[in-house]
């Protein structure tokens, strides 16, 4: 399929200097700061998920010189959950926009959201041809009632959103192809114990020595399935980053192109030791990457990827080849290639 990015919007939350805020969520203070990152962003607590989304979408829509009415398709990729529960996000936000008319989406992929969504709108594409014009935002809002956004992880969220525009035949920011390994034998890490079917909100109290409020689990309780062996988890954080090069490397063999070819390698916006073992993995310097933009403002889930690429449109030129890569929960782990 042939379609490319017309234009891109996005929204942040308020900036907030990691050093001074770090105490607020942790003890560990100086494994925190270790990760390299300089400022998060959090939103007001009445602003939501789809407000988020809402106005990313909003300002592509515009920047496009488009209306709302003239969307076919809009995807919505999400990280955290949403506002509500039983509840259809981007159901909502296309009713919101006006965008009554377009088929909406809703994928919760984690933190490559985003990237395989590309591929979702090339499907959508190539079996509905009347399909012309395709809206695309990848949202986070970090509900911290059930995650610590600088304790859980060793990536520090941030709350934020991006959307693009994507048209068929448009020669800027052309889909080139998609690849995806998934591995389900991940698929509990960061799994919330408690609110599903299985263990519903109004069921009997937690167990003794359970905490009483529902949280996701953490990295601690991750190394459970290495058996605490510092090791094995070494080992597996070892693959986690080879599959990232794996999966980049299958993208661009689909379309005939060597990895030197590319002009950008845009990760999630990891931590800064993640960004070095990666980009030695495929041969580069970090300054090949989106480190910085990573370590001055967080990690924003499935809106990463879109908000690299318009942040490095400066960096880029006509014909430069930039692969979006990453990993997400499940686990999976994606690539998409663009040509700019």
């Amino acid at each position: 399929m042939d379609f490319g990015i017309v234009s891109f919007g996005s929204v942040l939350g308020d900036p907030a200097p990691v050093k001074d805020v770090v105490s607020e969520y942790t003890d560990d203070t100086e494994r925190v700061l270790d990760y390299g990152y300089r400022t998060i962003h959090r939103s007001a607590p009445e602003v939501g998920l789809t407000d988020l989304a809402h106005d990313a979408a909003t300002e592509a829509l515009r920047e496009a010189g488009m209306a709302a009415g003239d969307v076919d398709l809009l995807v919505l990729a999400t990280t955290d959950i949403a506002e509500y529960m039983y509840w259809d996000a981007a159901a909502h936000l296309q009713h919101r926009l006006g965008a009554d008319k377009a088929e909406a989406v809703l994928v919760s992929q984690g933190c490559i959201g985003s990237i395989t969504s590309f591929d979702l709108l090339a499907g959508r594409f190539a079996t509905h041809p009347e399909y012309r014009t395709a809206l695309l935002i990848g949202a986070n809002r970090t509900c911290e009632a059930y995650w610590n956004r600088m304790d859980t992880h060793s990536l520090l969220f941030s709350d934020g959103a991006a959307a693009a525009v994507a048209t068929r035949g448009h020669d800027r920011y052309r889909w080139l192809a998609t690849e995806v390994i998934t591995d389900g034998r991940y698929a509990d890490f960061f799994r919330m114990d408690r609110g599903g079917a299985a263990n519903p909100f109004n069921a009997s109290p937690p167990a003794l020595g359970e905490d009483e409020a529902p949280r996701v689990r953490d990295a601690w309780d991750m190394m459970e399935f290495f058996d605490y062996d510092p090791d094995r988890f070494s080992q597996f954080i070892d693959l986690m980053n080879e599959r990232v090069h794996t999966v980049v490397q299958q993208a661009c063999k689909r379309v005939g192109v060597e990895k030197t070819d590319l002009a950008k390698l845009i990760l999630f916006n990891d931590n800064l030791r993640t960004f070095t073992a990666v980009a030695e993995k495929f041969g580069m310097t970090t300054a090949q990457t989106n480190v910085e933009f990573s370590m001055e403002n967080g990690h924003f889930g499935a809106a990463d990827h879109l908000l690299n690429l318009r942040s490095h449109a400066g960096d880029l030129n006509p014909g430069d080849k930039v692969a979006l890569a990453g990993m997400g929960r499940g686990m999976h782990w994606a690539c998409t290639l663009v040509e700019v």
